[in-house]
């Protein structure tokens, strides 16, 4: 009697909703299809850097940094700052230039009073980014007319 019963409940008993449709896999964003591009100056230390008196080295450190201002004011550097933490130690700081080609940020580059005198040395590339993905809104403050 139970299995009759049963029967009939599940004769009688609305089909099963259809499972909800499977959602449309998202499609990559396109690549992009304009790039700008920078130049990315490493700066490391030598394998054997030349030592300095500790008050000489102040003073390459204050024309390193004047460099790199005078070229920030120039609208060829945007961007520029050490690092930290880095699993080489002789890493030491990146620059981020706009100058058109790599030798001449190359050129800059070897005119930094520390590359100079043999305390840094410079590893440069060219670097893209997507068109409009960066902005460098400190640099227009620096720019001299």
């Amino acid at each position: 009697m139970i299995l009759p019963l049963l029967l009939a409940v599940t004769l009688l008993a609305p089909p099963p909703s259809p499972p909800p449709p499977a959602a449309a896999p998202v499609a990559p964003s396109p690549p992009p299809t304009a790039f700008e591009s920078y130049q990315l100056v490493l700066l490391q230390r030598p394998e054997h850097p030349r030592d300095y008196p500790e008050a000489q080295l102040e003073e390459i450190q204050k024309a390193h940094l004047a460099h790199l201002r005078a070229l920030a004011e120039a609208g060829k550097l945007l961007v520029a700052g050490p690092f930290d933490d880095q699993p080489d130690p002789r890493l030491r700081g990146l620059e981020l230039l706009r100058v058109g080609s790599v030798a001449e940020a190359k050129r800059l580059a070897d005119e930094d009073p520390a590359v100079k005198a043999g305390r840094l040395e410079a590893v440069v590339m060219t670097w893209y980014t997507e068109k409009g993905a960066l902005a460098f809104p400190g640099v227009e403050k620096l720019r001299k007319p």
